[in-house]
């Protein structure tokens, strides 16, 4: 039997005065190394003009460059990991009180219901390999017909 070999990384986080608030010790898989230099999203954190929607200890939310609706958002792990399965537990509870934070300032902005969404591998169409979750309001009529929700997504607003 083969077996997948670990890592332990020490993972820090700066806020906007560039102060550590958050360090911890990691279990990890060779496929939620961070990647740093190479991750748009780990890019995101430090010079992305984007104003932050919502941000928790271990995520961030900001709206997508390539949105398919008005209020299209992503929420980001600030730790560099590739799957959900990837999160620990405490950052599991922190992504549920996000969501909802986020679907709340939508909601606030008119959203009357929600697709949230995560594209894990490439084969499932994850073009960065960075987990983000998709946090795409729904307005009535912004379809013809919702029914089937993602299976009958509208166009996207911009081209990708």
């Amino acid at each position: 039997m083969k077996r997948q070999r670990l890592y332990q990384i020490f993972c820090a986080t700066l806020d906007d005065e560039d102060d550590r608030r958050y360090t911890g010790l990691y279990d990890m898989s060779p496929m939620s190394m961070p990647t740093v230099a190479e991750c748009i999203f780990c890019d995101v954190q430090r010079k992305d003009d984007r104003p932050i929607l919502a941000r928790t200890r271990s995520f961030f939310a900001v709206n997508d460059k390539y949105p398919v609706n008005v209020g299209h958002a992503l929420v980001i792990p600030y730790r560099h990991v590739g799957r959900l399965r990837d999160l620990t537990v405490e950052e599991f509870a922190e992504l549920r009180d996000i969501l909802e934070t986020v679907q709340d300032k939508l909601a606030a902005q008119n959203a009357e219901g929600f697709n949230i969404g995560v594209n894990e591998g490439e084969v499932a169409g994850q073009t960065v390999p960075h987990l983000h979750i998709h946090v795409i309001p729904r307005y009535r009529g912004d379809v013809e017909s919702p029914r089937g929700g993602i299976r009958n997504l509208k166009a996207a607003l911009v081209e990708y």
